[in-house]
């Protein structure tokens, strides 16, 4: 018979991998609003304006990941076995992509001619170009809770399948193991109402006479 304390152990790592899964995701929401860039232009015409690049604009694809995430934690509350396995392999890709949209800030040597392409703004007027980190640190740290909560599915997943599953031949076993126990009662509480002892075997029959 099956322990039932591995299950619930496998429904606490569905329910922590979910949670993981929406914090990252909102992890990542909060990263597409944030300030990445600062341009700062002047055309020689006006003021010298300042433009705000975020999150969203300097990647496209924060928010998309973002909703994939949520999408994610609700399926992981419905599918089990390879299913889950596939999808947290999935959910691992998905965090090393946030995570190489978090590292693109660092990666561009000089961000005012990808930032001024993303906001339209013509580099010739460019005079200033600031870095803000706290939305890529944003970005890699919710990339991290996203690894972390595949391998929790992962987990998951082969809890769930090592607990959960048995041999045909496992079950047949388990189900003759019960017949022998039930049977085995039945005969001691029989031999208690004749007044025997069930512990002393029963008496040898004479052979009789020779």
């Amino acid at each position: 018979m099956s322990n039932p304390a591995p299950p619930q152990s496998g429904r606490k790592r569905l329910v922590t991998g979910a949670g993981l899964l929406l914090i990252a995701a909102g992890g990542l929401w909060g990263a597409s609003k944030f300030t990445w860039v600062r341009l700062r232009s002047f055309d020689g015409l006006g003021e010298p304006r300042t433009i705000l690049v975020s999150g969203a604009d300097w990647s496209a694809a924060l928010v998309p990941l973002a909703v994939a995430l949520v999408a994610a934690a609700i399926a992981t509350l419905a599918i089990r076995g390879w299913a889950l396995r596939i999808l947290a392999v999935l959910v691992a890709v998905i965090g090393a992509g946030a995570a190489y949209l978090g590292v693109s800030l660092w990666a561009v040597r000089d961000v005012g001619p990808r930032a001024a392409d993303v906001k339209n703004v013509p580099v010739s007027t460019l005079i200033g170009a600031d870095r803000l980190s706290g939305g890529a640190t944003t970005a890699v740290v919710a990339a991290v809770v996203v690894v972390l909560a595949a391998i929790t599915l992962l987990r998951a997943a082969r809890g769930v399948v090592d607990t959960k599953y048995q041999t045909p031949a496992a079950r047949r076993s388990d189900s003759a193991d019960l017949g022998e126990k039930t049977q085995s009662e039945r005969v001691m509480w029989d031999s208690l109402d004749d007044g025997q002892d069930p512990t002393v075997g029963p008496p040898e029959r004479s052979s009789g006479p020779t």
